[in-house]
């Protein structure tokens, strides 16, 4: 039964293993009679496309959320009892299995991709190549996606290129990295050029695959000190190649900088704008979801319910996790609204970006000062943790007032029709890829400041010359709260020694002055321990009858933290 258990997990299915094992099923889709219309093509991408969704259904074990509270820009936070927030900042681990649901997910949107890529071509009807060439670059471009998570997470893992399920070990990183950069070459390749403005909201294009394939090409030749990427059927990609995608994407995309660094975030949407001071003193107007900046990003929207087949996903669970804590949150506090009070902003970014660039809009954009922003906000509520009156305004519940004044805790009630319960409401975009991140990949490839400067002065800064030092910095100012922070520092290999300056910064516990602690013998132990990787699900190597390993610097008591 332990192969079997294994398969249902890798498969990802949502029916029963009995269900999964059944051989003949005369009113239900198969390999046999499945794909062979283009509509039915589109059901199956949508299928893969579900993984993102799923991805996020259980929130706290994902890529996004980890990068987010691993990274020194923010501390763990939640209430007394949420150690699993604490324990992702501290790099330490909570429970055997924490990461099971994103490992699951991920594998279920691979298989499906696997699935896809053996089957499209019994499709016929297509209006044109194009169209069938652009949804087979999509699958081949969330496989890359799905591996990337997966690699940047746990380092080797599995690689399964089959939708016939296999009991195999982790391949090694080399081969990974391979196969990720040939599935982006052929989405590139595949997906025509097709301007941003006439690509779906949340789908890919050959700008998004072009993006990715730099930030692969970045992560993989700094954190394993290589000078190209592989490529599956044997070659590489260097980083001229990369630089002269990142060109194209630049030239032809039609993607572009917002004329407002501010109008990025829905905290400016007309709902809130309405009797939000901040908003109406810089005569700010939100450009909304799937704006001309936007180049990746997972959609959400307003059909989510409490079900058990991962419907809470559909909704951006990011905002609830990251909003403030019962007794903050409400009126008091608007328009920032209620949720769990994870990642508090370490005081030391505030500090350091103060001083370092003093005139910078994006601070005040991009950070609560609950002094100075919030003036009847509650230190210590519902238990608070690790709290420094710093929050993040990017990803957070944006509350609002109705014609009548009446307080509605997420704006997009009003704006999206969104059921009106604070936990599910949240429909705002989850950007994966922004343009602002195309122009300082560049920049970093060329070592030329021309795009940095494009960025800074989008935020009303002077122009500086190009290092590596400015670079670094423009990156967390522009990007910060944005997924991408944490392994920047793993492929600069700045993470032992930056996680390491959270140690001793004044945070409060239920209201109590208390400084951040070392737990598991440090930041720097941890991270020199582990890598900056995290630990594979127990039942899994359990499932694999040890073919699976774990990664090094877990499963000790050492690595497990217990709470303050």
């Amino acid at each position: 039964m332990k192969k079997t258990i294994l398969i249902c997990l890798f498969a990802g299915m949502l029916s029963s293993c009995g269900k999964f094992l059944d051989s003949e099923s005369l009113d239900k889709k198969n390999t046999d009679n499945f794909p062979v219309t283009v509509a039915d093509a589109n059901i199956m991408l949508a299928g893969i496309y579900n993984g993102l969704s799923r991805g996020v259904s259980s929130v706290e074990s994902s890529h996004f959320y980890m990068s987010e509270l691993a990274s020194d820009d923010r501390f763990g936070g939640g209430g007394a009892d949420n150690r699993d927030m604490q324990g992702l900042d501290h790099l330490m681990n909570t429970a055997p299995d924490y990461f099971l649901p994103f490992w699951t997910a991920r594998y279920a949107g691979i298989y499906r991709a696997n699935t896809a890529i053996e089957t499209l071509n019994k499709v016929t009807g297509w209006a044109n190549d194009a169209q069938r060439d652009q949804l087979l670059g999509e699958v081949y471009f969330l496989r890359a996606l799905f591996y990337f998570e997966l690699s940047q997470m746990f380092g080797d893992v599995p690689l399964l290129l089959s939708s016939v399920v296999a009991n195999v070990p982790r391949n090694p990183a080399d081969q990974t990295y391979a196969q990720i950069a040939s599935d982006l070459m052929k989405a590139i390749e595949l997906m025509p050029a097709t301007k941003s403005a006439a690509v779906i909201s949340g789908h890919a294009s050959k700008w998004a695959a072009q993006a990715l394939l730099a930030r692969v090409y970045l992560f993989y030749t700094g954190y394993y000190k290589k000078t190209d990427l592989p490529l599956a059927a044997g070659g590489t990609v260097g980083k001229a190649q990369v630089i002269q995608l990142l060109e194209n994407c630049i030239l032809n995309s039609g993607h572009d900088l917002v004329g407002d660094f501010r109008n990025l975030w829905p905290y400016t949407n007309r709902e809130t704008a309405r009797d939000y001071k901040y908003v109406q003193d810089n005569k700010l107007a939100w450009v909304g979801d799937g704006n001309i900046e936007t180049v990746f990003a997972i959609k959400f929207g307003t059909v989510v319910d409490w079900g058990d087949e991962y419907q809470q996903g559909y909704s951006n669970q990011y905002n609830l996790h990251f909003g403030l804590r019962t007794g903050n949150g409400s009126e008091s506090t608007f328009p920032f609204g209620q949720g769990w009070g994870a990642g508090p902003v370490n005081s030391e970014l505030w500090k350091e970006w103060a001083q370092t660039e003093p005139t910078d809009m994006r601070r005040l954009a991009s950070i609560i000062n609950v002094e100075t922003d919030l003036e009847d906000y509650t230190y210590g509520a519902d238990n608070q943790m690790e709290e420094t009156g710093l929050w993040q305004k990017k990803y957070i519940a944006v509350s609002a007032y109705d014609d009548k004044k009446n307080f509605v805790p997420s704006y997009a009630i009003l704006l999206d029709k969104a059921l009106a319960e604070y936990q599910l409401a949240h429909t705002q975009d989850l950007v994966m890829i922004r343009f602002s991140d195309v122009l300082l990949m560049h920049a970093e490839l060329k070592g030329d400041a021309t795009n940095l400067n494009r960025v800074r002065r989008r935020a009303g800064l002077k122009d500086v010359s190009y290092s590596l030092a400015a670079l670094k910095r423009e990156r967390r100012w522009e990007l910060a709260f944005e997924g991408v922070r944490y392994f920047d520092l793993m492929r600069w290999h700045d993470a032992a020694a930056d996680l390491a300056k959270q140690e001793g910064v004044l945070i409060k516990n239920k209201g109590v002055d208390v400084a951040m602690k070392a737990f598991g013998g440090g930041y720097r132990a941890r991270y020199e321990e582990t890598g900056g990787f995290w630990p594979i699900p127990v039942s899994q190597i359990t499932l694999s009858d040890g073919v699976l390993t774990q990664n090094k610097g877990w499963g000790t008591a050492a690595a497990e933290f217990t709470g303050w």
